[in-house]
């Protein structure tokens, strides 16, 4: 009886023992299967990793490459960098030629099992600028335009909805509240660009980034280097630009957070010199986001900060 006993126990308990460790197994695949792990989204420029932020909420992981203060014209991809492209689900990057220097790098993840969306590049060629000096590429500075914004949040939800169908309710609800905040900021945009007289409405900067803002909210803008700043500004461009700011009495022009202020301080040197004192009226955010954190560490901040700058100094404040 004892013997039966003990038999009776060691089965049970290897019996228990089978069952606990089929479902462990069970659950284990669960989860590797059940979606619940973020994508790893790689973004170049902030701007579009706050798009992927916010589209994908908490079912995506973002890392952005270019923080602020990064030139995307001359950024070149690190050991480190070329790693985390290589381990993304999915790589979101602006494309019409923004992120030169990284070109190869990108061509080669397009070409892995690596899914690669040029979120700007789905924009109707015929409403994007060529300018000539541009070696016939199209002006890649779309986020001026928060309209074209909106066309680049919905290619970033159409390639989440692709790559994760089973959280496409709530990429489209991400993506609907999102697109209404820009609709509101560029109304707001609008609105505040309206305040200045049209015949005041220059806008002088570091490069041209700008000449989206301008078709869309009415300025004149003058860079004084080209749409890359790979290009180098040179002494007669200098003193052209000094000379136009000065027969127009233009009253404030505007170095780039992305931009050493070298060149725009040497463009107003050489503006007193002709007779006329025009003022630095701040810093704007043109290829890169403000520091995380801080309102202008987001695109709309960005946006907001940019406008109220431009007016303010224009209209004298």
């Amino acid at each position: 009886m004892q013997k039966l006993t003990l038999w009776s126990l060691l089965a049970l308990l290897l019996i228990t023992a089978v069952t606990a460790c089929g479902g462990d197994s069970v659950a284990g695949d669960d989860a590797a299967t059940s979606g619940d792990t973020p994508i790893n989204v790689v973004t170049t420029i902030g701007m579009i990793a706050d798009i992927a932020e916010n589209v994908g909420g908490e079912h995506v992981q973002v890392t952005g490459l270019m923080g602020p203060g990064i030139d995307p014209h001359l950024y070149k991809a690190s050991a480190g960098d070329v790693n985390r492209l290589q381990e993304a689900d999915i790589i979101f990057y602006n494309g019409l030629h923004l992120e030169a220097a990284m070109g190869e790098v990108l061509e080669r993840m397009s070409g892995a099992d690596v899914t690669t969306v040029a979120v700007a590049e789905g924009i109707d060629p015929d409403k994007l600028q060529a300018p000539p000096e541009f070696q016939g590429f199209h002006d890649p500075h779309v986020w001026f335009n928060v309209a074209f914004w909106m066309e680049a949040t919905a290619a970033v939800r159409d390639a989440l909805v692709e790559m994760d169908p089973e959280h496409a309710d709530a990429y489209a609800a991400n993506a609907e509240a999102y697109l209404a905040d820009l609709a509101e900021l560029d109304a707001y945009v609008a609105e505040q660009a309206a305040r200045v007289p049209e015949d005041k409405r220059v806008l002088v900067t570091a490069h041209d980034a700008f000449n989206y803002f301008g078709q869309a909210y009415g300025f004149d803008v003058r860079g004084l280097q080209g749409i890359s700043t790979a290009s180098e500004a040179s002494t007669s461009d200098v003193q052209e630009l000094a000379h136009f700011i000065a027969e127009n009495e233009i009253p404030a022009i505007f170095v780039e957070s992305s931009v050493p202020p070298r060149t725009v301080e040497a463009v107003q040197a050489a503006v007193r010199a002709q007779g006329f004192d025009v003022q630095i009226g701040g810093e704007l955010f043109s290829d890169a986001m403000g520091n995380p954190g801080t309102p202008e560490g987001t695109y709309n901040g960005m946006v907001r900060h940019n406008v109220d700058t431009i007016v303010s100094a224009l209209l004298g404040g």
